[in-house]
């Protein structure tokens, strides 16, 4: 089938270290990164041209989205959402992806069609099993189909809690090959603790790989509700 995302030029919001962003490069996507506080950017200024992306990806903050939150949430997360959605509704792409903790809101963008799904890395082959929540909205009626090995019971593990233990227990080059990153990444300009942040908080790229071969292959559906289909490799 010919879609009109032919040119698979992708807009990454939110980027920071842009784990999501490299998955989508490894599978053939071309990634234009938008403005993020880290590097002295601000999506609120930002405005996409219409019609020029394909597809719009990003993990918007997490804490106010988070189950170990143990203050009332700022607003902030809302907030980002909604500018999420709101560069969504300026590019008019073809389709969207959304990464967040399985308590963020779901979305709802005119002329979209939205599946929600949750996925752990070890369901990629990834040694962590922390749960995140991915919503894909798509304009052409088709939905992802993830071809993934579920190795076991998935457990969610904040992005405010997992910081500091992964610090304590591995240095930064081993964090960064965990997140599917080769052991000699680096973030010049960044403190330590901020590189972790930057790095832990990012969609591992192994399994942002895997998300951005179901969005190439994504499968035209005509009836019923948006479902989120699991195929399980052979052991």
């Amino acid at each position: 089938m010919t879609r009109q995302d032919d040119s698979s030029l992708v807009l990454s919001l939110f980027p920071g270290a842009d784990l999501l962003g490299r998955g989508f490069e490894a599978s053939g996507f071309c990634v234009v990164r938008g403005p993020d506080l880290v590097w002295g950017g601000d999506v609120r200024t930002f405005h996409p041209p219409a019609g020029s992306f394909s597809g719009v990806i990003g993990g918007p903050p997490c804490p106010d989205f988070s189950s170990a939150r143990r203050d009332a949430p700022t607003g902030y997360g809302l907030e980002m959402l909604g500018e999420f959605v709101r560069v969504v509704s300026e590019a008019r792409p073809v389709w969207f992806l959304i990464e967040n903790t399985p308590r963020v809101p779901s979305v709802t963008v005119p002329g979209y069609e939205v599946q929600r799904f949750n996925l752990s890395a070890s369901e990629c082959g990834g040694r962590q099993r922390r749960n995140r929540t991915f919503q894909f909205g798509c304009r052409d009626s088709s939905r992802l189909v993830l071809a993934n090995r579920v190795t076991g019971t998935v457990t969610h593990r904040s992005c405010l809690a997992s910081e500091s233990s992964q610090m304590d227990r591995r240095g930064f080059p081993e964090f960064c090959e965990l997140q599917g990153l080769p052991r000699d990444f680096d973030l010049p300009g960044l403190s330590l603790g901020a590189k972790y942040r930057a790095v832990g908080n990012g969609v591992p790229v192994y399994m942002a790989t895997v998300i951005a071969q179901a969005v190439r292959n994504r499968i035209p559906v005509t009836l019923g509700p948006p479902l989120c289909l699991r195929l399980r490799s052979s052991d």
